[in-house]
C-alpha cells in the first residue's frame, strides 16, 4: 500500500465528516428554528395573534388558563367582590366533566374561551386532530351558555403548522399574553402580585392559573393582583373587549 493511496482515503473520510457536520448544524438550526416558532408568543405562521394590544389607556385583560375544577366558586367570589369580568381559556373535557361550574362562570358575567380539548400540545398533529380538539370544545362552551365569539389559546402556547392553518381558515383569533407571573417555579402570592405590577402597560394580557393543587398560590394572589393594578389607575376587560380596541 503506497502513502498516496493511504492519504486518498483520509481526504475522503475527512470530506464525508465535514459533510456530515455541514450537515448536522443545518439540522440543529432547523430544529433550533421550529422550536423559536413554536413557542413564540408574538407571531404564528397563519391567522391572527394577539399577544397585547398597543394602547395608551390603561386598561388589561385578566386571563385565567385551565379548569374549571372545584375551586370556580372562590375565583367567581373574589371577582365578583372586586367587580371584575375576566376570560377562562377552559379545558372542555373540564367543561363536560363540571358543566355547573362553566355555566356557573358565565352566569357570572365572564368570557369562556377554547383551550382545547384535551390540553394536548398542538404541535405535529393531524388536521383532524386540531379540529376535533377545538371543535369539541366549541361545543361545550356554547351549552355552557356562551354567546359571541370565542378566543382561542394553545395549550402552553404551543403552535407550528396545522393549528395556525385551521385557525385562520375559520378565522379565529389565537390570544397569547405577555404577563405570566406564575409560570415556571411558582412564586408565593405576594410574588405573583409583584410581577404583575412590575411587568403589566397598557393593553396587557395577563395569564394565570389558578386551578388544581398547584395552583393555591394564585388563587390567594387574585385580589391583590386586581388591587395592586387599580392603584397603579388600570381597569379590567375581557380579551374580547380588549381585542375592540385593536380592532377601532
Amino acid at each position: 500500500m503506497n502513502a498516496g493511496s493511504t492519504g486518498g482515503r483520509e481526504s475522503g473520510w475527512r470530506r464525508r465528516l465535514v459533510l456530515v457536520a455541514a450537515l448536522l448544524a443545518v439540522l440543529l438550526l432547523v430544529a433550533t428554528g421550529l422550536y423559536q416558532l413554536m413557542n413564540a408568543r408574538t407571531f404564528q405562521l397563519a391567522g391572527q395573534l394577539t399577544h397585547r394590544v398597543v394602547t395608551t389607556e390603561k386598561v388589561v385583560a385578566l386571563t385565567f388558563d385551565d379548569g374549571p375544577d372545584e375551586h370556580t366558586g372562590q375565583i367567581i367570589d373574589v371577582l365578583a367582590e372586586q367587580r371584575v369580568r375576566a376570560t377562562f381559556f377552559v379545558i372542555g373535557s373540564q367543561v363536560k366533566a363540571r358543566p355547573q361550574d362553566a355555566k356557573a362562570l358565565v352566569a357570572a358575567g365572564h368570557q369562556l374561551a377554547n383551550h382545547t380539548y384535551s390540553h394536548q400540545r398542538m404541535v405535529f398533529v393531524s388536521p383532524s386532530t386540531v379540529a376535533k380538539e377545538v371543535e369539541r370544545t366549541d361545543a361545550a362552551i356554547r351549552m355552557a351558555g356562551q354567546r359571541g365569539e370565542i378566543p382561542f389559546r394553545p395549550p402552553t402556547g404551543k403552535k407550528l403548522l396545522m393549528l395556525p392553518l385551521y385557525l385562520a381558515e375559520h378565522q379565529r383569533h389565537t390570544v397569547m399574553w405577555d404577563v405570566e407571573p406564575d409560570s415556571g417555579t411558582t412564586p408565593g402570592a405576594a410574588g405573583i402580585v409583584a410581577a404583575v405590577r412590575e411587568q403589566t402597560r397598557p393593553g396587557s394580557i395577563i395569564l394565570l392559573h389558578p386551578w388544581y393543587a398547584g395552583g393555591a398560590s394564585t388563587r390567594q394572589a387574585v385580589e391583590g393582583v386586581i388591587t395592586g393594578l387599580r392603584e397603579q389607575g388600570y381597569r379590567f376587560v375581557t380579551v374580547s373587549e380588549l381585542l375592540a380596541l385593536r380592532r377601532g
